[in-house]
C-alpha cells in the first residue's frame, strides 16, 4: 500500500502561492485538506482502491505535502516543534542587527532548549535489527539517528548523541532523502526517525520526505553527484561492514512507479499540537515513549515540566485518529510504584488494546553511571539496573490489568524474565 506521504502528495491545495499566505491561512487550509486526506487514507486501508495515486505524476497544483513543508518552515522561525514552545527563530544561523551606536553587526541566534539552529546532524543510519519485531521484520528497520534532544534524561543511553549536537555529520534534506532511498532499496521495511529526538529536526525531515518522489523506478544506477553524496553519508552508516546489502527494488515502489517507504515516528512524544497535526498525514506508524508517572519524576530525572499532560494528550490523539502504534515503557529501579504503575493504569483506562513493550533493558548510563566522570550523586537511586523482583512486579501488574504486553516485552527482554 502507499505510504501516507504519497497520499498527501495526491491531495490538492487551494492556495495558489503558499509563500504569500499567512500562517493562519496555511493552518486553515491544512485542516481542510487533512479531512480530504483522511477520506482517501481510510479508503486505502479498506481496499487499496486509490486511483488518485495513479495521477500523482500529473499533479501540477500545490498539495497537502507542499503545505506541510511550508508550515514547518514557518514554524522554524518561531520554533514551536515541541512542548517547550521556545518561539526562537531557528531559520538562520546569523541575523544582522545594529548595536547602540547604529553600527550593523552579525548577531548569533539564540538557542531553544534543543540547543539547535537550522542545521541538522545525523549521528548514524543503518538496518536496525534491535527494534520490535513488528517494525524490524527480517531486513531491519531503516533507522536514522539525529543528534540533540528536547529532554534532558539523566540516564539517557544515547547520551553521546542527545547531548552533543555536533556528533555525526551535517546533512541537508536532499542527503537525508538519499539515506531513506538507500535503506529502503537495501530492503529496510520502513524509515525509522529517532535520536536524540526527531521532533526538533521536523523541518529537515518533512522537506526530505517531500523529495522522495524524485527517486524513480528502477533507478538502481545513480549519477556521479549522487555517488559523491552516498560516499559522504556512508561515513556514518553503521551496518556491519562484513555484510554487503544489495539493492533490491522489489518492495520499494508502489505500483512500480512511486518510491514508497513507510514512515515510523520513534520519539519521546514531547511534541506540540502543531507538530502532531503535521505528522498526521506523514507517519504510517508511531513508537512513543511513556517514561514517567504524573509526579515529579520527569522534573527530577529529566528536567522536563508538563510531561504527563503532554504525553497523555498526544497518545490520546493518535488513538482517537485510529493510528497504528506501540507504546514503550522503561522499567527504572526504584520507580515501579511512582512511574510504571501509573503509566500502566492510564493505558488500561484509555487504550487497553494497544501493544506495549515493557522494557527491562535499563542500565545506569550518562549521569547515573557510578564509573563515569559525569556521575552525579543526586541520581544514586537509579544508579543500578532493575532487580528481578522489580521486573516481575511490573510484568505482573500489566498482566493483572489485562494489557497487551507479553509478545513484545518477552521477545525483547534483556534478562529473559517472564511470568
Amino acid at each position: 500500500m502507499p505510504a501516507k506521504y504519497l497520499i498527501s502528495k495526491s491531495v490538492p491545495c487551494n492556495i495558489t502561492d503558499l509563500r504569500l499566505a499567512t500562517e493562519e491561512e496555511l493552518w486553515k487550509e491544512h485542516r481542510n485538506q487533512t479531512n480530504n486526506f483522511l477520506q482517501t487514507w481510510k479508503a486505502v486501508r479498506l481496499d487499496d482502491d486509490l486511483n488518485t495515486i495513479s495521477d500523482l505524476s500529473l499533479q501540477k497544483r500545490s498539495s497537502l505535502m507542499d503545505l506541510n513543508v511550508e508550515l514547518v518552515k514557518r514554524m522554524l522561525t518561531h520554533c514551536n516543534f515541541c512542548r517547550w514552545n521556545c518561539q526562537i527563530d531557528r531559520s538562520s544561523d546569523e541575523t544582522v542587527g545594529e548595536d547602540r551606536n547604529g553600527v550593523r553587526e552579525k548577531i548569533k541566534n539564540k538557542h531553544g532548549t534543543c540547543q539547535l539552529e537550522s542545521a541538522s546532524n545525523v549521528s548514524s543510519y543503518f538496518h536496525h535489527r534491535g527494534e520490535e519485531l513488528v517494525f524490524r521484520g527480517n531486513m531491519g528497520s531503516g533507522t536514522i539517528f539525529f543528534t540533540s534532544c528536547n529532554m534532558r534524561c539523566s540516564f539517557c543511553q544515547n547520551g553521546d548523541i542527545s547531548t552533543d549536537k555536533n556528533n555525526g555529520i551535517p546533512i541537508t534534506p536532499s542527503l537525508l532523502a538519499l539515506m531513506i532511498w538507500q535503506l529502503r532499496m537495501e530492503g529496510c521495511h520502513n524509515t525509522n526517525w529517532v535520536g536524540g529526538d526527531p521532533t526538533i529536526h521536523l523541518h529537515t525531515i518533512v522537506q526530505a520526505i517531500n523529495m522522495l518522489n524524485s527517486f524513480k523506478m528502477p533507478n538502481t544506477n545513480i549519477k556521479k553527484d549522487e555517488q559523491e553524496d552516498l560516499e559522504y553519508i556512508e561515513r556514518i552508516k553503521a551496518d556491519n561492514l562484513l555484510h554487503s546489502w544489495k539493492m533490491n527494488s522489489q518492495y520499494a515502489f508502489y505500483q512500480k512507479r512511486f518510491f514508497n517507504s513507510p514512515q515510523l515516528w520513534n520519539s519521546n512524544f514531547f511534541m506540540s499540537d502543531e507538530t502532531m497535526c503535521v505528522l498526521r498525514s506523514l507517519m504510517d506508524a508511531w513508537l512513543p515513549d511513556f517514561k514517567f508517572g504524573p509526579g515529579k519524576c520527569a522534573l527530577d530525572l529529566s528536567r522536563t515540566p508538563w510531561y504527563w499532560e503532554t504525553i497523555t494528550n498526544n497518545l490520546k490523539l493518535i488513538h482517537e485518529w485510529g493510528e497504528d502504534f506501540v507504546i514503550r515503557h522503561l522499567i527504572m529501579p526504584n520507580h515501579v510504584e511512582c512511574c510504571t504503575k501509573p503509566v500502566l493504569e492510564w493505558i488500561a483506562r484509555n487504550m487497553p488494546e494497544v501493544p506495549i513493550n515493557i522494557m527491562d533493558q535499563y542500565y545506569p548510563d550518562n549521569l547515573c553511571d557510578p564509573s563515569s566522570s559525569k556521575y552525579r550523586e543526586r541520581y544514586g537511586e537509579i544508579a543500578r539496573s532493575p532487580t528481578k523482583e522489580e521486573i516481575v512486579r511490573a510484568y505482573q501488574y500489566a498482566k493483572d490489568l489485562s494489557l497487551n504486553f507479553e509478545a513484545l516485552s518477552y521477545e525483547k527482554s534483556a534478562f529473559g524474565l517472564n511470568l
